[in-house]
C-alpha cells in the first residue's frame, strides 16, 4: 500500500511540475522520492547522501538548490529549525511538529484543537495567513529518559 501511495504521490509531483514548467528530471524525481521515504525530515546533506547512492556525480548544491525549488512550488514545506541546518519536509498536509531539543528529532502530530486555532484579528489585518503550525518544544520519550 506505502508503495501505491509513494507513486500518487510522486505523479502530483510531476504534474505540479510540469504545471509550473519545471523540468521533469531523473534527479529532480529522485530528490522527491528519496525525501517521502525518509522517516525524518532531512537535511540537505542528508537528502545529498541518500541521492549520490543512485547520481554519484550531483552535487550537494544541486540538491539543495532542487528542495529550496520544491519549497518554492510547494511540494515540501522547510520546517522550522532552531539554530541548525533547514529540514524539509514532504507531509504539506496541516500538521504540528514537537522538536526534541536533546536529539534533535521531529515528529509529526495531529491535534484537532491546534488545527481549529484562530488568527489573531491584528495579524489577519496585516497578513495574508497561508498555514498555522504549533511548534512544541521538549524532550522526546528517549532523551527524557536520559535526563
Amino acid at each position: 500500500m506505502q508503495k501505491h501511495n509513494d507513486e500518487h504521490r510522486v505523479q502530483r509531483f510531476i504534474a505540479t511540475c510540469r504545471q509550473h514548467k519545471l523540468k521533469v528530471t531523473p534527479q529532480r524525481v529522485a530528490i522527491y522520492r528519496a525525501l517521502i521515504r525518509s522517516d525524518q525530515h532531512p537535511t540537505a546533506d542528508i537528502m545529498f547522501q541518500a541521492v549520490q547512492r543512485e547520481f554519484p556525480s550531483i552535487s550537494f548544491d544541486t540538491v539543495n538548490r532542487t528542495l529550496l525549488t520544491f519549497a518554492g512550488l510547494g511540494v515540501v514545506d522547510v520546517v522550522e529549525v532552531f539554530g541548525g541546518p533547514k529540514r524539509f519536509d514532504p507531509n504539506v498536509d496541516d500538521h504540528h511538529h514537537m522538536h526534541c531539543m536533546a536529539c534533535g528529532q521531529i515528529i509529526d502530530f495531529h491535534h484537532a484543537s491546534y488545527a481549529r486555532l484562530e488568527v489573531p484579528a491584528e495579524i489577519a489585518r496585516s497578513f495574508h495567513v497561508l498555514s498555522k503550525r504549533v511548534v512544541l518544544k521538549g524532550l522526546c520519550a528517549a532523551c527524557a529518559l536520559e535526563t
